[in-house]
């Protein structure tokens, strides 16, 4: 973290010295980049000094690099220092995207700018407030972002599924056909060509062209609901203002039209990831949200042992209240039907619900395959601290474990 750059008792050109050194000391935030900072900060009338600005680096990207630039504001005196106390002033933010190394085999960039300049019309995100060479400067959503424990809240869930739900019905440009099926190719072609013979062989490359054609003919007369898909909501990519309890999804650079199914079922594949962690590849798939019947565990002698029930007893003064809590078994029907309602109150038709969670099953899949080929190119491409190939070797591994029984759902 860069500290920030004020220095009493010094003139405006010393502290924009000593500000460019700290910061050319710092994080890397490419030359054009800094010139664009120093030309937006320079436009607010309420920046205190536009060359002096803090670089904080943001955790858990892994595409690019993401940093937090803020500047102290407060107009300054005649004498060059700002009238208020230094702790009292507030500041001001943006969040600059440095492009990770090759991430035109993912996606083309231009579309990507594109998709982030209609979104943020639909008022879905942030703005743009300029671009560099090798990235761009967005405005700062004062929100947090979501933590991988925050997807199994109940309540945050739920408004989880009513965004992606909206997401989904965003009216975009372009051609409204699916893409996962050609990303899966293409990416596979790119794998192929980056990775060793022995490589290829590890993952057992050779194979992944018939396996995708199999799946997709297999998933072809499922729920094919076609929506506008971020397809990478992780929690790192939703953030919640916790005043007003709103959503915003950010971060489209592998955003599509795919079937709605296909983004639920990565959705929930995320589930498993926590990036902020000591082994931030590490998936645990004890956490991808189950499905199970009550009876199930019950018949499995599950019930006390799991704490699916928890009996809390309350003593007031006059009476004695018992009150019986069931621990939610079935978060995808509970995600599912949030995601269907039409409106507050109204259960989904039950038919539909079923059809979807079958499809999402299959889909699921489909994930495993495009991550698991996104980490063997990115493992190739980009010098960010993430395991990739042990990530990839995660993703493979589940395909593989799971593809029987989630065909024949």
């Amino acid at each position: 973290m860069v500290g920030l750059v004020a220095i009493e008792n010094q003139s405006q050109v010393a502290r924009a010295v000593v500000a460019e050194a700290v910061l050319a000391a710092g994080p890397r935030i490419p030359k054009e980049a800094r010139l664009l900072l120093h030309e937006l900060a320079a436009a607010w009338a309420d920046v205190a000094d536009c060359r002096a600005l803090q670089v904080v680096p943001l955790k858990g990207a892994m595409t690019n690099e993401v940093y937090q630039v803020r500047w102290l504001t407060g107009v300054p005196s005649a004498g060059g220092e700002a009238e208020e106390p230094r702790g009292e002033r507030e500041v001001r933010k943006v969040l600059v995207r440095i492009y990770g190394d090759g991430v035109d085999l993912f996606f083309d960039r231009e579309d990507e700018v594109r998709t982030f300049e209609c979104m943020s019309r639909h008022g879905q995100g942030p703005r743009l407030l300029g671009r560099f060479p090798n990235g761009r400067v967005e405005e700062f959503i004062h929100a947090r972002t979501l933590s991988a424990t925050d997807l199994r809240d109940p309540d945050i869930s739920a408004l989880v599924a009513s965004k992606l739900r909206e997401f989904h019905n965003l009216d975009m440009p372009g051609p409204k056909s699916v893409l996962i099926w050609d990303r899966l190719r293409n990416w596979l072609k790119t794998a192929m060509n980056l990775c060793s013979s022995d490589e290829a062989k590890e993952f057992g490359l050779d194979s992944l062209e018939n396996e995708i054609t199999a799946l997709q003919n297999d998933v072809s007369g499922d729920y094919h609901w076609i929506g506008f898909c971020h397809n990478d909501l992780q929690y790192g990519n939703i953030m919640i203002d916790e005043e007003t309890n709103m959503l915003t999804i950010i971060d489209y650079e592998y955003a599509s039209f795919n079937p709605v199914a296909y983004d639920i079922a990565n959705h929930f594949c995320e589930m498993a990831a926590d990036y902020h962690s000591a082994n931030p590849h590490i998936l645990d798939y004890s956490k991808y949200p189950g499905i199970a019947s009550l009876g199930e565990l019950l018949m499995h002698g599950l019930l006390f042992f799991k704490s699916v029930w928890s009996i809390l007893v309350q003593f007031q003064s006059s009476s004695c209240a018992i009150l019986f809590y069931i621990t939610d078994i079935d978060e995808q029907k509970r995600f599912l039907k949030t995601y269907l309602s039409i409106s507050a109150g109204e259960e989904p038709d039950a038919e539909e619900v079923e059809n979807l969670l079958q499809s999402i099953e299959k889909y699921t899949l489909a994930s495993h395959l495009v991550w698991g080929l996104w980490g063997i190119i990115s493992d190739h491409v980009n010098d960010i601290d993430f395991d990739y190939k042990e990530y990839a070797r995660q993703r493979f591994e589940q395909y593989w474990q799971k593809k029987s029984a989630n065909l024949q759902s």
